[in-house]
């Protein structure tokens, strides 16, 4: 198996190699057009220019090695595939890859055959005029439009995981689009050019001999090189199709079951990747690099059957350890299963809709808000999938303690969430909540002691807890009505939140959530904080450790200053 993805991996970087190589032919090939323009001779320079890259032996053996390889992976896509069925992008690029050669031979044989077998001229004019009277001139431009198409939909998937690629794509379609408009341009001013002095009465036999054209039986000839490589690439294409069909009959001679988190079983033919399976029975999966096991978004965990599975290739073990995966994590598009697999897809879908309600709901509740200090300056020099990773660790590890607690995450906000405790009365709410808090500082001196055993710098929090009334309804169009609260109480915990930077404590809560919890704590303990947008000051109490929290509501003399105070040695997160 360590081999099978060493060639897969290989199969790529050739293709990938092989197309950037043609992408830059044919985007010279189309300045070489489009300088039609401007006049004769500056098509003739850019000719010239062209031919640093294939005008001399070194770079015409680089070209056709290139397509040579490209064509070659294109058969060997469609004969190695596990199904037919793929997304309307992976389709539209089969078909584009498999029509090029259809239209490349015939260009092969008259721009590169016929100049070396029979001395034609191959200057841009030349050939442009030959063909202008005909159908063929129309295949030859769509042929280098398919070849683009083709080769701008191979570029976009291998860049679109990049951090600056989307800030410059845009920019990039825009010349996708531009290129071949300015080509077509140049290609319908030069040709009505050269037709024109060419029909002029006894320029015609001039020029076919200025351009040494082929006569009848040198024309013949080519057109019948032309036949035979047109049957021999059908041959090497219906081969392609057989060996699909026959690889695809051995394997359903032998199936599995793959089960997942939420109990649904496939019972799939042997070879596919676990992100294939997923893909081809309509279970969501996220993939963000298209299965090339580079974002890691596509990783599982293995809950039964990981030690049916090889070991990991050399590039998937790196790119697990990047991540400190733990052992049964894998990707899913590197994984193909030989045996029965239960898995869990760590980056769970959303597939599920909300039906409209206009009627809103008023009740007294409490409310927490929480966010991570100084997570800006700690993810500057991150990956993006690093940074989703360590977030939903995160939230892996406090989320639960709201939801044993009875809350429920409204929303998360990139590095922070909202968090309700909807109960059947304000004391039960106001006790959900204070636990949660509670908990949730346990959870994290629990998920810091992981951090710092990884050799990571440990998360600092800042929480905001509020009771008060709010209007929880469903607001928005028909069809797309999230759930969302109204309120002042809401506005008063995130302000309180984020009062807890300047304090350089993990916690405010506010007295009404101590009063309607039925708790007391030491008044001289609590302050009161003018809040942004709120009318009144609302007094609170600060909490240097959330851990503390259950402790210090009941006790009924003054805490030690550990409780209440930030340590000494640590500094408020900017």
């Amino acid at each position: 198996m360590t081999h099978a993805l060493w060639r897969g991996d290989f199969i790529q970087r050739s293709r990938s190699a092989s197309g950037i190589f043609l992408l830059v032919y044919v985007f010279l090939h189309f300045l070489n057009i489009a300088a039609g323009l401007v006049s004769p001779d500056f098509m003739f320079q850019m000719q010239e220019f062209r031919r640093l890259l294939t005008g001399h032996l070194p770079g015409q053996i680089l070209l056709f090695l290139a397509l040579l390889t490209h064509f070659a992976l294109a058969l060997w896509q469609v004969a190695s595939r596990r199904t037919l069925r793929m997304s309307l992008r992976q389709a539209l690029q089969l078909a584009l890859g498999l029509l090029i050669p259809f239209q490349l031979i015939q260009h092969l044989v008259v721009a590169s055959y016929a100049p070396s077998a029979y001395g034609l001229d191959d200057d841009m004019t030349s050939i442009i005029l030959l063909m202008w009277n005909s159908p063929e001139i129309w295949q030859q431009y769509l042929l280098l439009l398919v070849v683009w198409v083709h080769g701008c939909i191979g570029l976009h998937m291998w860049l679109r995981i990049t951090a600056w690629w989307p800030r410059v794509l845009p920019y990039m379609i825009g010349l996708a689009v531009l290129v071949p408009a300015l080509a077509l341009a140049g290609l319908l001013t030069e040709g009505r050019r050269i037709w024109s002095v060419f029909i002029r009465p006894g320029n015609a036999a001039v020029i076919r001999d200025a351009f040494n054209w082929p006569n009848n039986t040198a024309f013949a000839r080519l057109y019948e090189i032309y036949d035979i490589s047109f049957w021999l690439f059908i041959v090497l294409l219906s081969a392609a199709v057989a060996t699909f069909y026959l690889r695809r009959f051995f394997r359903k001679r032998k199936s599995l079951q793959i089960r997942y988190e939420d109990g649904t079983r496939i019972t799939i033919e042997n070879g596919l990747t676990l992100l294939e399976i997923s893909q081809l029975n309509g279970i969501p999966h996220t993939s963000l690099c298209g299965g090339k096991g580079r974002c890691t978004t596509c990783r599982i965990e293995v809950t039964k059957g990981l030690e049916n599975l090889p070991p990991p290739s050399t590039a998937e073990a790196r790119t697990l350890k990047a991540i400190k995966a733990r052992e049964n994590v894998r990707l899913a598009c590197q994984v193909r299963p030989t045996s029965s697999l239960a898995i869990q897809r760590v980056y769970q879908p959303k597939g599920r809709r909300q039906t409209h309600s206009a009627q809103g709901v008023e009740k007294t509740i409490a409310v927490l808000f929480l966010d991570i200090r100084g997570f800006t300056a700690r993810s500057a020099g991150l990956l993006p999938y690093d940074i989703v990773f360590l977030l939903n660790r995160f939230f892996d590890a406090i989320v639960p303690e709201i939801t044993k607690a009875g809350g429920t995450v409204d929303k998360y906000m990139g590095d922070g969430l909202l968090a309700l405790f909807e109960m059947d009365n304000t004391e039960h709410s106001a006790q959900a909540g204070i636990t949660a808090a509670g908990n949730i500082g346990v959870a994290l001196a629990r998920f810091n002691r992981l951090l710092a055993s990884e050799g990571e710098d440990p998360v600092r929090i800042g929480m905001g807890l509020h009771t008060g009334t709010v209007v929880l309804g469903e607001i928005g169009t028909t069809g797309n009505a999230p759930r969302t609260l109204i309120g002042s109480a809401v506005n008063a915990a995130s302000r309180l939140e984020a009062k807890t930077k300047e304090l350089g404590v993990e916690l405010l809560i506010s007295d009404t959530v101590v009063q309607a919890a039925g708790m007391a704590a030491p008044q001289d303990l609590f302050q009161d904080f003018a809040l942004r947008g709120v009318d009144h000051p609302v007094r609170a109490l600060p909490v240097a450790r959330a851990s503390s929290l259950e402790q210090l509501l009941t006790a009924q003399t003054d805490p030690e200053a550990t409780i209440l105070a930030p340590d000494m040695h640590q500094q408020p997160a900017r």
